[in-house]
């Protein structure tokens, strides 16, 4: 039996986000590696080396998102995410079998490299592939495939911390076992279907409509509901290579493009500006210090103890990441995005007049200093079903066909840009202003939500093809203007209504209901 087409759109999602969980595996596991005894002993790294170790993956993922948006649009979707998976393959072969400190560094860069080739390409993918309806589901698994990759590398960390003390296989065996999903990606991935919006972009519109209709309906290429999407997606694409962006450069010409990167980059920047680097980076080191605090035996906090609570966090944060999948096509995109910041803010304020009033390693007040921990617990929550996932969902969707490519690796690039400067800037600014750096993140917080509430439109549930539409007839301030004045288009209203004439053909009630939402939705 057939899986439903939707089904179908939602596996390929969840194999591709594997580059994903690449991502947040890397991140989440060399912190155990240069806490390591044996990494220690063996590289006698001094902190500005140990921080290379860490930053020069950051790096590395910047040139990377930068590459792959020249590759998405002339090698494709899938060769892309291939390059990305051998990349970060060679990487982590040299970083497992590192014997000098510069083999590490060599090794992380190219990590890097690979992974921002993938996280800039995959949110693509899968939105090119995806129906409207389940489209932020399906890109919001970027984010929760980045907690899942975290969470495994937080225990595997714990394992081998505690249970290896005496052999380089401390921190070679979780650095080794990145490899394999890398493998399984760069080998798998032809077995699904390229994007049919690259396939039309490139003279391939028979190929298109074959994918189209094996995403949508079971193969039958004289579906309604294909038929419709391909007359748009050949309509769009034909407009786009007349009139619109084809380089670069002339992104920042067009008036709807510009406005689309201004905002995606802002996106990617403001999230860095959140604070989710510099808790993540900082919070196990204060973890730490409370517990060298507590004049109480039971509420130490041993070294091992604080991978322990960080691997809490990833449970949290994965949750979260999977309350988003399931809402993110009901709530929309803005006001999650909005709301999220906001709360963002309240865990920071609460979690700096606790580190101001009873500071880590002074007070023994076990009371605030667990409630500094359950701050950082529910800030992670609230980052990781808002922010997190969206950081990842509009760029994917906003751009049209020519310009997603380039669009996505700008702003995947200015992420890249802000980790490593709140990475580089996090620990030097904790030693000498300590919990005052937190008043950036609180203020940031509330200027970004302010921010959105402004100028981001809604751009749930409505097809990629239409985003050209909303984008030059939305005003640049939302606030106060009806959406009925740029909420739809002529080619989206026929696609829902042959969709829904088809289904009532079919004799299926349940499925017009659903056609019926998504129209009203628009």
């Amino acid at each position: 039996m057939a899986l439903p087409p939707k089904w179908y759109q939602f596996l390929i999602g969840v194999f591709a986000s594997l580059g994903s969980y690449l991502f947040g595996y890397d991140l989440g596991v060399i912190a155990e590696v240069v806490a390591s005894s044996t990494f220690k002993a063996k590289f006698a790294a001094d902190d500005t080396q140990s921080g290379l170790v860490v930053s020069m993956f950051t790096t590395g993922a910047f040139f990377g998102a930068a590459l792959a948006g020249p590759s998405g649009d002339y090698l494709g979707r899938r060769w892309t995410i291939v390059l990305g998976a051998v990349i970060f393959c060679l990487g982590g072969g040299l970083q497992t079998g590192a014997e000098s400190i510069s083999y590490l560094w060599s090794g992380r860069f190219l990590a890097g490299l690979g992974v921002g080739f993938l996280v800039m390409i995959i949110p693509l993918y899968q939105a090119e592939l995806a129906h409207p309806s389940i489209r932020g589901r399906i890109t919001a698994l970027q984010q929760f495939m980045l907690g899942v990759g975290a969470l495994v590398a937080s225990w595997i960390s714990w394992a081998t911390y505690v249970h290896i003390k005496s052999s380089s296989a401390q921190w070679r065996v979780p650095l080794g076992l990145q490899i394999i999903p890398a493998v399984f990606l760069g080998l798998l991935i032809f077995l699904f279907p390229e994007s049919p919006r690259w396939l039309m972009d490139h003279d391939k519109p028979d190929q298109a409509l074959k994918v189209l209709a094996q995403l949508h309906a079971h193969g039958d290429e004289k579906d309604p509901w294909v038929i419709a999407e391909y007359e748009q997606v050949q309509a769009s694409i034909a407009h786009e290579h007349q009139y619109e962006a084809k380089s670069y450069l002339e992104l920042f010409k067009s008036r709807s493009a510009f406005r689309r990167l201004f905002l995606c980059c802002a996106l990617q920047a403001s999230i860095q500006m959140t604070g989710v680097s510099a808790i993540q980076y900082y919070s196990v080191t204060i973890y730490g210090q409370i517990g060298t605090s507590s004049p109480f035996p039971q509420f130490r906090i041993s070294g091992n103890d604080t991978l322990k609570y960080q691997g809490i966090n990833s449970i949290i944060a994965l949750v979260a990441q999977f309350l988003c999948i399931l809402c993110i096509d009901h709530t929309g995109r803005r006001w999650p995005l909005i709301y999220g910041n906001l709360g963002n803010m309240v865990t920071f304020i609460i979690a700096t007049i606790l580190l101001a009033k009873y500071p880590p390693g002074v007070s023994t007040n076990t009371g605030a200093q667990w409630g500094f921990i359950i701050m950082t617990w529910l800030y992670n929550f609230s980052f990781s079903a808002t922010c997190g996932p969206l950081s990842w969902i509009i760029p994917a969707e906003v751009f049209d066909t020519r310009t997603r490519s380039k669009g996505v690796s700008i702003a995947t690039m200015t992420s890249f840009a802000f980790n490593t400067m709140i990475g580089q800037v996090t620990p030097i600014a904790m030693t000498n202003i300590g919990y005052r750096f937190y008043y950036v993140f609180i203020i940031c917080n509330f200027t970004n939500a302010v921010f959105f509430w402004l100028l981001l439109p809604e751009t749930a549930r409505r097809p990629l093809e239409e985003m050209n539409y909303l984008f030059e007839h939305a005003p640049w301030i939302v606030v106060g203007s009806t959406r009925e004045s740029y909420a739809s288009h002529d080619l989206e209203n026929r696609l829902h209504e042959i969709a829904a004439e088809a289904e009532i053909k079919r004799g299926g009630p349940g499925s017009v209901s659903v056609r019926h939402e998504e129209k009203v939705a628009h």
